[in-house]
């Protein structure tokens, strides 16, 4: 067999491992580039209290709280306010606390962290 006929094949398997190589390497870095993009964007749980704060006071926002939040809620207490009473329900993931009137259905209250009582003035 000649040299000159095993050249080309032998060019052709080393371009394709470098190639190859070249891939992983891109591939690796890729990650820690998109969760640097990712951080930067809004998430829809922000995007969603956001909302919620913004309706806080009208008719449905329990309804909205609800869906967004489904099983992610955590009741912290119970308070005078609204029609009634309202509860402190409050969302580990967020680090945020809603106060919630169950007789309009409708979130009376919005504040970062975990708030056990809400002032008064804040639940009318």
């Amino acid at each position: 067999m000649n040299i000159k006929s095993v050249s080309p094949l032998l060019t052709s398997v080393a371009l394709a491992g470098f190639i190859g190589v070249s891939d992983v390497v891109i591939h690796s870095f890729t990650p820690q580039l998109q969760s640097i993009a990712i951080a930067a964007e809004q998430t829809d749980a922000e995007k969603h209290i956001e909302i919620i704060t913004k309706n806080k006071g009208q008719i449905g926002g329990g309804d909205q709280l609800r869906r967004w939040f489904f099983g992610d809620l955590m009741p912290l207490g119970v308070q005078p306010g609204g029609a009634g009473m309202v509860v402190s329900l409050y969302n580990k993931a967020n680090d945020v606390t809603f106060s919630y009137c169950a007789t309009y259905d409708v979130v009376v209250a919005v504040r970062k962290g975990k708030v056990v009582k809400f002032p008064a003035n804040e639940v009318k």
